[in-house]
């Protein structure tokens, strides 16, 4: 079933915490029926693998992407009335028989990933009542920037074989299918006052117009041949066929349908953009914006709560940030303070070498500490590498690259050296916390230890969970005592301004009608970030609104629940207990956090643990 732009569902409003729907309200409940069918653990498996399997036929690109190659000829659609039908049906579908189920012999943890599965199917169909089709693309979230890299070669299109490059060559057909029916959509978009905000589409511009301006020698697009051809022995015959095939895929249908693209957002669609900044000055916009909220936090609190909790961290942290101006003798004024900390040159090493060093460092510190707080740790270890020089420009500061499931390659923490003025000395305890150990890297090397009924567990995560850990991490970093110096312990309120604000411009731009401009110069005035990653920073809120409330908000959550862990049980507490509570599941939502740390209380409290 297809949903027109103006109907929004009692699902939807109830998914964002409002009323007005009466006995609908039923429709939302993820207890388990029982349709007369015995009890059967077994059941949960087929239900996940058959999700699965559909899911990737539904997005071939990242079928790819996980390995799956039976789809390497195929280009996402996501936006036709047939492929929006399949996707309804299977979220449908995959929900009645979920909910169908007679749980009541299940293991807990089998009983909580069906939970899970619930919520994401009802998320994904209250998703469906809004008009996300007239929006396929933004700066940040378009398929065009994957079908890049895999042209690039260094990514997970194969191009090892002639049929590889076939296959490349029908999906770059497929890709300009897409951009007719892309551009179809944001002319409907047109009409129904669903648009980007200008900045967004002239973004979107000038990431189409740079790739195609960039040397066909040193042009992402055409790196996958001169790879393959150094790389693989062909005969005359191959050669001549995998040149004329992948030729064919990027002049006469990848280069044709960005240029397409770009000629329309320049021409057609940039002076119809609308002039708000956030989805409030969208049709049903600040109930589409809690919604958003609700996938990536799911949290019971109003955007309204979320806004003034985001205004009390800030206020909090610049609280602390004056104390330690105070005690480094700078003063209490927070602009005094973040000059002299970002231009104290013995705050900066000379050479990448030696910054990956002092990580190492930082790493044999941490390590020695953590059995005081976990009683299970990952047998994968991590590495610290330097971002190479090909690609440092573009990356963030760090980053972490999980390590492979069957432990033959231990996990990465990837550190930029390309600029070491964006890399304090100040700022490497709190970015250990989160990126290595105890968090990203400790989080994801205990999730990929963790026994799945389905490979669908293998590539489910939660961002409010896993964000929210890494920053719990950086605050686990108080209680090791890797903090007393003044200058790490403005490292990690700095870390965490950047969170706190999150909650007040990302609410602020979507809920409050604030501008761009508004956003820019609140953050300008309140942290240490240069302007240039202030502007980037607030232009990824506009165009991914939600994802950036989850970080705090996931924290929040694990906090709280911390905290209602030692209030019930005292003495009793076990800080190494709860981690594993907390981990033991893998990436999930907080609902089901929430849910994990009470039935586990109150195991503990009628003593049947």
């Amino acid at each position: 079933m297809l949903v027109n732009v103006g109907r929004f569902s009692c699902l939807a409003l109830l998914v964002a915490g409002l009323s007005g729907c009466g006995q609908a309200g039923n429709e939302m409940k993820t207890g388990h029926g029982n349709t007369g069918q015995a009890c059967d653990p077994a059941a949960l498996k087929p239900l996940l693998d058959d999700y699965f399997e559909a899911s990737k036929a539904l997005y071939p690109m990242w079928a790819t992407a996980i390995g799956d190659h039976r789809f390497n000829d195929q280009f996402s659609d996501g936006l036709s009335d047939q492929w929006l039908a399949k996707r309804h049906q299977l979220n449908e579908t995959s929900l009645a028989r979920a909910q169908s189920l007679d749980v009541s012999c299940w293991p807990q943890s089998q009983q909580l990933a069906l939970d899970e599965f619930i919520r994401l199917r009802q998320m994904n169909l209250v998703g469906e009542t809004f008009p996300g089709r007239f929006l396929p693309l933004d700066q940040f979230n378009n398929p065009y920037s994957s079908l890049i890299q895999y042209a690039s070669g260094n990514a997970a299109q194969p191009f090892e074989t002639v049929a590889d490059f076939d296959n490349f060559l029908a999906r770059a057909k497929s890709f300009r299918g897409w951009v007719d029916l892309a551009i179809e959509r944001m002319n409907e978009g047109i009409d129904s006052n669903v648009t980007l905000p200008q900045v967004l589409a002239l973004r979107a511009i000038e990431q189409i117009r740079r790739t195609l301006q960039i040397p066909k020698s040193e042009s992402p697009l055409w790196g996958a041949l001169p790879s393959a051809l150094t790389t693989q022995i062909w005969t005359d015959n191959q050669r001549q066929q995998i040149r004329a095939s992948f030729s064919e895929a990027i002049d006469d249908n990848i280069v044709p349908g960005l240029t397409r693209l770009a000629d329309y957002l320049e021409h057609d669609y940039l002076p119809q953009t609308r002039a708000s900044d956030g989805y409030w000055g969208l049709p049903n916009g600040r109930l589409w914006y809690k919604h958003k909220v609700n996938v990536f936090a799911d949290d019971s609190r109003s955007v309204e709560q979320i806004h003034q909790l985001g205004l009390a961290e800030v206020a909090r942290i610049h609280s602390e940030m004056r104390k330690v101006g105070e005690q480094l003798e700078i003063g209490s004024d927070l602009a005094a303070i973040f000059a002299a900390m970002t231009s104290d040159d013995d705050q900066y090493f000379n050479e990448g070498s030696e910054l990956v060093a002092a990580y190492e460092g930082i790493k044999q510190r941490i390590n020695p500490l953590l059995d005081d707080y976990f009683a299970s740790q990952p047998a994968q270890d991590y590495e610290i590498h330097q971002v190479p020089a090909y690609r440092a420009a573009n990356e963030a500061g760090a980053s972490y690259l999980m390590g492979s499931r069957d432990g033959s390659r231990p996990g990465i923490f990837y550190i930029n050296t390309h600029n070491l003025r964006a890399q304090p000395k100040w700022g490497m305890v709190t970015l250990s916390l989160h990126e290595a150990s105890p968090g990203h890297h400790f989080q994801i090397a205990t999730k990929l230890s963790l026994p799945v009924l389905s490979d669908y567990q293998n590539y489910q995560s939660n961002g409010a969970f896993e964000e929210g850990w890494a920053l719990y991490a950086e605050h686990l970093g108080i209680e090791m005592g890797l903090f007393t110096d003044p200058y790490d312990y403005f490292g990690k309120l700095s870390d965490e301004l950047l969170r706190a604000m999150r909650l007040v411009v990302d609410t602020g731009l979507h809920d409050k009608g604030w501008s761009r401009e508004q956003a820019i110069q609140y953050m300008v005035d309140s942290s240490p970030l240069a302007k240039s990653d202030i502007v980037a920073e607030v232009e990824r809120y506009m165009a991914w609104p939600g994802q950036a409330v989850s970080y705090k908000l996931g924290e929040q959550t694990i906090l709280e629940l911390r905290a209602q862990a030692e209030q019930q049980l005292g003495e009793q507490f076990d800080i190494r207990e709860f981690h594993d509570v907390l981990l033991r599941n893998g990436s999930v939502s907080l609902p089901t956090l929430r849910k994990q740390v009470a039935l586990w209380l109150q195991q503990k409290q009628s003593g049947s643990e």
